[in-house]
């Protein structure tokens, strides 16, 4: 099963594909981030987001597809503009028939380190150690982004015990 984790904003979209082989283990096939610049329209850095999330979607055939939850932000005008990119995120996922999670920053710490209120580094250091990586992933977004499908991948496999 392949997973596509997504970190989204309307500057930089953090994306993490993730393989679980037969045994289980997990291996990162790409990550990375999409940048927009601010010089283009709101609508015009979206349509990017949409297409480069299509292309990655198109090339790595993905199972499956998760999302970071919006969390409420001070800076509603931010807020928007990241709501907005998930939402982008989640058409190109539905659009191209992807099984999608959408999980809380919160969620995302209990799958991947054990506990809610781990720190940023924990996430990242945790992110290494299951996928095998010789270094932390970065960017930060790119790492957050493989978080994310690692929390999908775990929720799938506890959803499906309870299905049994």
């Amino acid at each position: 099963m392949v997973t596509l984790g997504i970190d989204p904003g309307i500057a930089t979209t953090g994306f993490g594909i993730i393989q679980e082989g037969l045994d289980g283990r997990l291996t990162s096939l790409n990550f990375g981030v999409i940048q927009t610049t601010p010089d283009l329209t709101q609508a015009e850095r979206l349509v990017q987001l949409y297409n480069r999330i299509k292309e990655l979607i198109l090339l790595h055939q993905p199972d499956m597809g998760a999302v970071e939850e919006l969390f409420f932000e001070r800076n509603v005008r931010t807020a928007i503009s990241v709501g907005q990119a998930r939402g982008v995120a989640l058409l190109a996922m539905a659009e191209l028939r992807l099984q999608i999670g959408e999980y809380t920053p919160l969620e995302v710490k209990q799958a991947v380190v054990g506990y809610g209120k781990a720190d940023k580094r924990q996430v990242q250091q945790m992110v290494k150690i299951i996928l095998g990586l010789d270094v932390i992933p970065k960017p930060d977004d790119a790492a957050d982004a493989l978080a994310i499908a690692i929390c999908h991948i775990h929720s799938v496999k506890i959803h499906n015990l309870y299905q049994e």
